[in-house]
């Protein structure tokens, strides 16, 4: 099956690009590479993509001539592309161009495709709001720009399918985590300060906030099921992380006993929108397509590390 996926060259879009591939499908990648992080970061994964066989292309989904990449005879597409993140230097102009304005000219553009057969959108527990903890059918309440223009792309691209002029459906994703995760998240940061030895910032309270951290191949496993039972996911929402809750603080302690060193925390102002916790009830998807993750916290952020680790040397 030709697939695309939009955000490819992302932490976890990239991943999902592999796994499908090693599946034995055509993958094409779509990333407009912005400068959110170093975008030297993404080129690398890029080539590295390439290098296996998965063509890139780059596209800001939000301006270009989408039929220049991707093509007529796109099968799928799983549209990861965002802006991601919570942060105040990010404006709400920004947040709703690249998550909604970009989301409704990749779904206008979709309905031609007549050989597409699904869409998967990738949402986010942050529509939940500060608690993000209950099922599927619980009421969102964002709390920060990016979960309230997340909801409204999801809910854009779910009202296709409720028209019956696109076969769609949407996975939350939780606390993801893992190999290429982005530079501006808690462990990236955590294990380079550790390696360096530089004091890194921590928000007040954050020890104490709940997550699923859920690892990156977790994820793609789950996404991967969605695509080969396709009869069961059409107008569906799945909540997709595990439901084995860690506190940060665990999170931080874990790290430093594997690296066998103590971090350096300088303490900065809570962080506003931030999720107090994210506990994933992964019972529907369980019940659907038997998806079970795999991969505890720990043996993940070994993995992680071995990766942060391999990138510098």
């Amino acid at each position: 099956m030709r697939v695309v996926i939009t955000g490819s060259a992302g932490a976890i879009g990239s991943h999902m690009a592999e796994q499908l591939k090693q599946e034995g499908h055509s993958v094409i990648g779509v990333d407009a590479f912005t400068d959110y992080y170093n975008p030297k970061e993404k080129r690398r994964t890029a080539t590295e993509l390439s290098a296996k066989g998965i063509e890139i292309m780059e596209a800001d989904l939000a301006s270009a001539d989408l039929l220049s990449c991707i093509t007529p005879d796109t099968e799928f597409i799983l549209h990861f592309a965002a802006q991601p993140g919570i942060s105040s230097s990010v404006s709400f102009e920004t947040y709703e161009r690249n998550n909604i304005l970009a989301t409704a000219r990749l779904l206008e553009y979709a309905v031609q495709l007549k050989k597409l057969s699904g869409f998967i959108f990738i949402s986010t527990s942050s529509v939940y709001g500060a608690q993000a903890v209950g099922n599927e059918d619980s009421e969102p309440r964002p709390v920060s720009f990016y979960g309230v223009t997340k909801l409204g792309a999801e809910q854009l691209v779910l009202s296709y399918a409720r028209r019956g002029i696109l076969r769609a459906a949407s996975a939350r994703l939780f606390s993801v985590y893992g190999e290429r995760e982005r530079p501006d998240k808690l462990f990236r940061k955590l294990i380079a300060s550790i390696d360096s030895g530089t004091p890194i910032p921590l928000y007040e309270g954050s020890r104490e906030h709940k997550r699923s951290f859920t690892y990156v191949k977790d994820i793609t496993g789950g996404l991967s099921k969605m695509v080969a039972q396709w009869d069961k996911c059409g107008g569906q929402i799945f909540n997709l992380g595990t439901d084995e809750t860690h506190t940060t603080g665990e999170g931080i302690d874990m790290i430093e006993k594997i690296m066998g060193k103590k971090g350096r925390y300088t303490p900065v102002p809570t962080r506003p929108g931030d999720q107090k916790e994210t506990s994933a009830d992964i019972s529907k998807i369980r019940a659907a397509l038997d998806y079970e993750p795999k991969v505890s916290l720990e043996e993940g952020l070994k993995r992680e590390i071995e990766w942060c680790r391999g990138i510098h040397n």
